[in-house]
């Protein structure tokens, strides 16, 4: 009996190719502190660069590319379309995040013609609290993209940023994507961009717990009654409960200091904005060059990334048990104190 190809791992580009974009999230980073300074779009014969970088940085690997396109709306950018021939025709995975403004039955179509395997869209609580933190109408808009997405026969994935100002809505709006019928359900924490915001969106550690644990009891209920939604464990601080519950269970053999998972900064993806600036991770300010002066394969195996993967300088989680596993979340931690290694504003283990 043949035994079939092992498919080898994804390797992630978060590919920022635009900019521009129909909403001013409160809690976005390009628009954090104001109106954007002016409208960044890579050019198309970077985009060619940038594919065929991926490429051989992953040959390397030993892994396989899988492109995150987004922006702003990357819909938005003159070349979407011819982007994403180019990566069907080499055989690419790929997806998008995006908004859902312009969102119809054709245009999904032709995505799902052309291997876009998932939608990701955003929902940041019940509609007045969504269109607060997006734009009047936005909550609806994205009620209809999920409809277009699902008759397209793309996955839906949706995304929600949790703070103090939306956490209480939470469990409600898992009960919503559940009844709605979305393939993947996430959320992460507000990355904080300035002191201001971080005082009105921050949550101290146990009431972060109690975030997550109303969240975890409504998943629990909806996929006990056959709910189909995938619901991804996507902050590292779940480790830390499902450790505490029993559920999450440190393996047997496993050695100490050895990285096995957590958050993937410096590891298993990397960014790359429409300057060609490239990221170890967007959410913070990572810079380790541009694509105009090095290739990614350069850049990943550079000195500036290296600095992004010194493990032992986690200051908390170095000390913990669940160091290989959790870290918490090293861009949540950057906008706090300035510094990825510190100890995660969120976590409420005791580490002696």
């Amino acid at each position: 009996m043949e035994s079939k190809p092992k498919v080898k791992p994804a390797f992630a580009i978060q590919w920022h190719i635009t900019d521009e974009c129909d909403q001013r999230c409160k809690h976005c980073y390009i628009f954090a502190n104001g109106e954007c300074a002016g409208f960044k779009r890579m050019p198309w014969k970077q985009m060619i660069q940038v594919v065929s970088q991926a490429e051989a940085l992953c040959e390397k690997l030993g892994r396989q590319p899988y492109f995150y396109v987004t922006g702003g709306d990357p819909i938005l950018h003159p070349d979407f379309w011819r982007l994403a021939e180019l990566l069907h025709e080499r055989g690419f995975m790929w997806c998008v995040m995006g908004n859902p403004f312009h969102l119809d039955d054709e245009v999904c179509a032709r995505m799902k013609a052309l291997g876009c395997r998932k939608y990701q869209l955003s929902l940041d609580g019940l509609e007045s609290t969504h269109d607060y933190f997006r734009k009047p109408g936005s909550f609806v808009e994205t009620l209809r993209a999920i409809e277009c997405l699902k008759r397209a026969g793309i996955w839906v994935a949706i995304m929600n940023t949790v703070s103090s100002m939306n956490a209480h809505e939470l469990p409600q709006l898992i009960d919503l994507v559940a009844s709605l019928g979305v393939d993947v359900f996430a959320f992460g924490r507000y990355c904080p961009t300035s002191g201001q915001k971080r005082d009105e969106f921050h949550m101290e550690p146990l009431e972060y717990r109690k975030v997550l644990l109303a969240a975890q009891e409504r998943m629990d209920y909806h996929q006990s009654h056959g709910c189909k939604t995938f619901f991804q464990l996507k902050d590292h601080l779940w480790t830390l409960l499902r450790w505490e519950q029993g559920r999450f269970k440190i393996p047997e053999g496993a050695k100490p200091g050895v990285i096995y998972d957590g958050c993937h900064c410096g590891t298993g993806h990397m960014t790359v904005l429409p300057t060609g600036d490239v990221y170890a991770c967007r959410r913070m300010e990572s810079k380790v060059g541009t694509i105009a002066e090095n290739t990614l394969e350069e850049l990943f195996f550079s000195s500036a990334m290296e600095e992004k993967r010194e493990f032992d300088k986690f200051e908390k989680c170095s000390k913990c048990e669940l160091f290989g596993w959790c870290r918490g979340c090293p861009a949540v931690t950057y906008g706090y104190t300035g510094n990825m290694y510190a100890a995660d504003p969120q976590c409420w283990k005791e580490v002696d």
